[in-house]
């Protein structure tokens, strides 16, 4: 990567002898966001580290952390690039570092065109960064140290990198390489450190949290973690996103079913339900075998609420492919799910196999269809929500409503339950001083996406 434009810095070494201010924006998933993290924790007193959320911020450092997934996202990373880069011709940013996926994938063709940049990263070159920006040698505890961009109430547990898969529509294994679980009791220390900041939720992310441990401990050890993370005091909840459906834990399942402080929430990406396109998408599953997990889910973890996304226009899929996937989404009566239209991606399996022949067109009013079916049942399971009493954390406040969610909800993905702050039922509490906290609500309304509630107890 192109790294000699990186003028090092240490404090004082900004104009006027001021500490020089950095700030950080992360595009794509959570697992980037992780590495954000990771690296302000390095940079942490060489620079005043601004909010991501101040937009317009005037700073001497600006580091993209880009995406490099789909063609939406790639998008979405480049126009920011530009973006920066007239910020830069302003004068309101001084250098701009691009690390991440679109760097990673797009390493030759990047920095020729856009030179603007004065540095490019790849997706795991957090410490070559740091070391760039004037960070010394790491500590013992570096690798486990984090700055939270998230609520200080919740954080993601990164257990692994890279993946083994190879499915059809997916670049992430030649973007991010094979599968590496991070030792068990690294993920502990990390946690307890956590715990130690506040941090009440953890969200275990990874590009297949299921895989866990198989090349570590020759075995999925995802279980076994989960067993030693529950017994760190002030963690309240753990969620798990990112799940494979081959050969899923069924320890897992039983951990949730029995143990408190695992959300009954599973993410599980099942892309497709017709055997044509499930063997297209080199997913090792069939749809007898999903449609069996997701009794098995049901029957083994009462009231889980499940989560996944589906692939439209995928090739291999026609009407007839569709329809099935259709029947399936009403029949299994998924509580979240979000959908994307196949993009072909240069490198991938499908892109080199197969003809992308299922017209934009087509993709889009097959994804409409798909949503609006979606809706509805999102809405009825919803709407049987009304009624219930829930355990909630305060995620936020603003404008006389605490933003809530329960353990049913992830942060950033999911919808919210609104919950207004009647100072007489909070007893007279500061609104900001109740978030991280938990509270007691009755669902008293509910639309598709979010439910609203009344205080019950605090």
């Amino acid at each position: 990567m192109k790294t000699s434009d990186i003028r090092t810095t240490e404090k004082g070494g900004a104009p006027g002898g001021r500490i020089p201010r950095l700030q950080a924006v992360t595009l794509g998933c959570s697992k980037n966001r992780v590495d954000t993290e990771h690296l302000l924790s390095r940079l942490e007193g060489l620079y005043e580290i601004v909010p991501e959320s101040e937009e317009e911020a005037v700073v001497d450092v600006l580091l993209l952390n880009t995406c490099g997934f789909i063609g939406d996202a790639k998008e979405e990373s480049v126009n920011a690039i530009l973006e920066a880069v007239e910020r830069k011709s302003r004068g309101e940013v001084g250098q701009i570092i691009v690390f991440g996926c679109l760097s990673q994938r797009y390493e030759t063709e990047l920095p020729e065109l856009i030179p603007e940049v004065d540095a490019w990263f790849g997706a795991t070159d957090t410490e070559p960064i740091a070391r760039a920006l004037g960070a010394g040698e790491p500590s013992e505890s570096a690798g486990i140290e984090r700055l939270l961009t998230t609520p200080s109430h919740y954080a993601y547990l990164k257990i692994s990198e890279g993946c083994d898969r190879r499915c059809s529509y997916c670049a992430i294994p030649f973007i991010r390489g094979r599968h590496r679980s991070v030792p068990m009791e690294e993920l502990v220390a990390e946690a307890e450190l956590l715990a130690g900041k506040g941090v009440k939720e953890l969200i275990l992310i990874a590009q297949d949290t299921t895989y866990y441990g198989l090349d570590l401990y020759k075995k999925r050890a995802l279980g076994e973690l989960l067993k030693k993370l529950v017994k760190i005091d002030g963690i309240e909840w753990i969620r798990i996103h990112y799940s494979y459906p081959d050969d899923f834990p069924n320890d897992v399942l039983e951990l949730m079913a029995s143990e408190p402080k695992i959300c009954r929430y599973i993410d599980i990406p099942l892309q497709h339900i017709a055997d044509p396109v499930l063997s297209a998408m080199r997913r090792n599953v069939d749809g007898e075998w999903t449609r069996r997990l997701v009794r098995t889910m049901r029957e083994k973890v009462p009231g889980v609420m499940l989560r996944t996304t589906m692939i439209v226009g995928h090739p291999g899929e026609g009407e007839k492919e569709f329809e099935e996937l259709l029947d399936f989404i009403a029949e299994a009566r998924f509580e979240r799910l979000g959908a994307f239209r196949y993009s072909e991606e240069e490198g991938t399996y499908g892109a080199e196999h197969f003809k992308d022949e299922v017209p934009e067109e087509v993709k889009q009013e097959r994804w409409n269809r798909l949503m609006e079916a979606q809706s509805a049942i999102s809405l009825e399971c919803n709407l049987a929500r009304v009624g219930s009493e829930l355990r909630v954390i305060v995620d936020s406040y603003n404008d006389g409503i605490l933003v809530c969610r329960s353990e049913f909800e992830s942060p950033e993905v999911d919808g919210e339950i609104l919950v207004k702050y009647d100072p007489a039922a909070f007893g007279g509490a500061d609104p900001l001083s109740l978030v991280g906290s938990f509270i007691t609500v009755k669902v008293t309304a509910a639309d598709e996406y979010d439910l609203t509630a009344d205080l019950v107890s605090m």
